[in-house]
């Protein structure tokens, strides 16, 4: 799998293309230099309106490749020193979405399939 990041292109558009592949998922975006328990905070999170590139010092563009077999760590490390994007996946449960930080270590298929168990398989896309 494969999403092109560029400076210019929408958060929104990052996020849909993501949870298209796992639906289950989702990746949500923080300014940077926010770590740890203060990079959940809603405040520090980057609305999907907003281009990847907003308040990047350093822009980059290129192509971020995954697999369903990509821990999640992996992924988020990716985006982190590949183009200096703060990013944390999410999982849903139910009708809430969990950070993986406990379960990082963990593949997005085995995030993705392990809520879709606990959400009954059914999956409601958000606008």
């Amino acid at each position: 799998m494969k999403i092109h990041i560029a400076p210019s292109r929408l958060i929104s558009d990052i996020q849909r293309e993501f949870n298209e592949e796992f639906p289950f998922l989702k990746l949500e975006f923080f300014r940077n230099g926010i770590t740890g328990v203060e990079k959940s905070v809603s405040a520090n999170r980057l609305q999907g309106s907003l281009p990847v590139g907003f308040g990047q010092p350093i822009k980059i563009e290129g192509d971020l490749v995954f697999s369903e077999s990509t821990k999640v760590r992996e992924l988020e490390n990716d985006l982190r020193e590949g183009f200096h994007l703060n990013a944390q996946v999410f999982r849903r449960s139910g009708n809430i979405w969990l950070e993986t930080t406990m379960t990082d270590k963990w593949t997005l298929k085995q995030q993705n399939e392990h809520g879709k168990e606990i959400s009954g398989g059914d999956v409601e896309r958000e606008s």
